[in-house]
């Protein structure tokens, strides 16, 4: 079974997927939508890689603050954990994700991508930080 990891963001949610071994993380694709609160396609597209995939996990970054606490992102993601949880079937662990955008960033500017298009990458390459940080603290 695989492990999914996935970057919740107001519009987008960038998808990564671990190897059939569960040893590596790779980006595999940013799923978009209008607004925050249209979710039925999203939650389906999910779902829809879950079976592909045969994806038995799934970890959720966990956007805090930089004091710990619970802002108004992290408690927004919080609500969709329990609609991915509802929806799927599946035990969703949170995981910090605190600077992986950042991360996400730097590799795209050292890989020379232009600002303009980094939008396409970022958050996908964000979820497969997240899925390499979940990874290496459970010593998958």
């Amino acid at each position: 079974m695989r492990i999914m990891g996935l970057d919740y963001g107001s519009k987008t949610v960038g998808v990564a997927l671990t190897d059939p071994l569960g040893l590596t993380a790779q980006a595999l694709e940013t799923i978009t939508r209008e607004s925050e609160s249209k979710l039925r396609r999203t939650l389906a597209r999910l779902e829809e890689i879950v079976r592909e995939y045969q994806v038995g996990t799934i970890v959720l970054g966990l956007p805090l603050n930089m004091d710990d606490s619970v802002g108004e992102r992290a408690a927004k993601t919080l609500e969709f954990k329990e609609k991915l949880e509802k929806r799927l079937q599946l035990p969703v662990v949170m995981q910090d994700e605190r600077l992986t955008t950042v991360a996400a960033d730097e590799i795209l500017d050292e890989m020379k991508v232009r600002r303009s298009e980094r939008k396409k990458y970022i958050d996908k390459i964000a979820a497969a930080y997240i899925l390499e940080d979940y990874l290496n603290s459970h010593g998958e």
